[in-house]
């Protein structure tokens, strides 16, 4: 009989055990990604597959990396979140697509998450609301020389994280019903800098720092609520860059034990 046990060697959710997976793990939201992701490694093989989950797992130029998707929002995402860390994960790195309401984010373009607004509710049933959502330096780092390696247009910058796709980003609901607040929270968002509007990397990264993992996110620019645009342009390019990345980090982890250091700094060299 299946067991809930969050001990059990075997997840309840992802059907994973300790040794199935090896490398950073990259999160989109939804499976039929995750053979996409998968098609930027050199080789690939699924591991599991059960309800929104399912995992492959391969290498990339000789390094480790695996894929799991999470669903959509952050209450799965932090279930994929706790089961991973359950079977090894060290790393995580959320690949999906996003909205941009900033102008300069265009169609096409990666915004990689520095940090995240905690507008959704999962989070908040683990820390208290004003504990911050914030990327690992080392994994925006692989990100960002991911990104240059493939020279792709990309920003960098906070994320907010929504419970609602409709609503919550002050979309129009059924019939054309909004939400009170909704256009006032994104013009303040926008006051403040804030590129983009997706679902999951708040949770994510609270989760990462919470158990002392580490956590990041890129994604695919498919909207910019400023200027109206809407195409599902460069679709790959989030994969490519956290598949890369997963490349850096290992390169960086081994030049961070040849030289004794317990954290990635700018005195260690990726040309060692």
């Amino acid at each position: 009989m299946d067991s809930e046990d969050p001990n059990d060697e075997v997840q309840y959710h992802l059907e994973l055990a300790p040794g199935d997976i090896d490398g950073p793990v990259l999160l989109p939201g939804d499976p039929d990604r995750v053979p996409v992701v998968a098609e930027q490694w050199d080789r690939a093989e699924e591991v599991a597959h059960h309800r929104e989950y399912r995992t492959m797992r391969g290498h990339r130029a000789g390094s480790p990396v695996a894929c799991t998707s999470t669903g959509i929002g952050s209450p799965s995402a932090a279930i994929a979140a706790e089961e991973l860390a359950n079977v090894g994960a060290e790393t995580l790195i959320r690949v999906g697509s996003c909205g941009a309401i900033q102008p300069e984010a265009e169609v096409g373009d990666l915004v990689i998450t520095t940090g995240a607004v905690r507008q959704e509710g999962a989070s908040a049933e683990y820390v208290r609301e004003d504990y911050p959502a914030s990327a690992h330096g080392e994994v925006v780092t692989a990100l960002v020389t991911a990104a240059e390696r493939l020279d792709y247009d990309y920003h960098l910058g906070v994320t907010c994280s929504t419970d609602s796709f409709y609503a919550g980003q002050g979309r129009p609901g059924h019939g054309g019903f909004e939400a009170a607040g909704a256009e006032e929270r994104t013009a303040e968002l926008q006051e403040a800098g804030v590129l983009n509007y997706e679902m999951e990397a708040a949770a994510l990264l609270t989760l990462a720092s919470l158990y002392g993992l580490r956590a990041g996110a890129v994604c695919t620019v498919f909207a910019n609520r400023v200027t109206g645009e809407f195409r599902t342009e460069g679709e790959s390019r989030a994969a490519e860059v956290a598949s890369e990345a997963a490349v850096v980090l290992d390169h960086m982890d081994h030049v961070k034990q040849e030289a004794g250091a317990d954290h990635w700094h700018a005195g260690l060299s990726l040309d060692r």
